[in-house]
């Protein structure tokens, strides 16, 4: 108690101050046995495997790792994300895989793509055709549902199949920069029609 008074610290100082690094250093723990606890459960319940395409929250791409601690996920700007257990806990996980064969593993991928109402119904279903018949190197041929219709657009949702989970990020792009570019084209068709009509 000396020492202490002479150094100018008072018990005080060290009661709170022992008692602020205890609280941060149980927190700490707890987080830590939690995120571990976690682990163990998705090591158990294995909702997605290395190489699988999975969606985390908001997290989207390729399991690259999978430990007591965290999952990894390369996503499409080729950054890796890790997330840990404990987060996982909180979110939606959603697997993209389909099927397995002997030979392969499809995943079954899905985006929604939105148009105003200037192109009729029938060409938009004709333009879709066109552009997925021209992936016959697909495991499964593209197909697209309506999702919704609202007075301002129509929503289709585009359901696209591959064997390599990489090939996800490439040909979601290559189907929707097809269907606008026709989309446009057809939209411009029409405004000119209408201007000379």
């Amino acid at each position: 108690m000396l020492a202490i008074s002479r150094d100018g610290l008072s018990i005080e100082f060290l009661i709170s101050a022992s008692a602020i690094s205890g609280a941060a250093l149980g927190f700490a723990s707890q987080k830590t046995i939690g995120n571990f606890i976690a682990g163990l459960y998705f090591l158990a319940a294995r909702p997605f495997k290395v190489g699988d395409y999975v969606k985390i929250g908001t997290v989207e791409g390729i399991a690259q790792e999978i430990t007591l601690n965290y999952a990894k996920v390369l996503t499409a700007s080729n950054t890796i994300v890790a997330v840990s257990n404990l987060q996982m806990l909180d979110r939606d996980i959603t697997n993209y895989l389909y099927e397995t064969t002997p030979n392969d593993n499809i995943y079954c991928y899905t985006f929604e793509i939105g148009f105003d109402h200037l192109v009729p119904t029938e060409k938009l279903l004709e333009i879709f055709n066109t552009i997925f018949d021209t992936y016959n190197q697909l495991p499964k041929r593209p197909f697209c549902t309506l999702t919704r219709s609202t007075a301002i657009e129509r929503v289709y949702t585009v359901y696209f199949y591959v064997t390599k989970t990489s090939d996800i990020f490439t040909v979601r792009h290559q189907i929707a920069n097809q269907v606008f570019r026709h989309w446009d084209d057809e939209r411009a068709k029409l405004k000119k029609q209408g201007s000379t009509g």
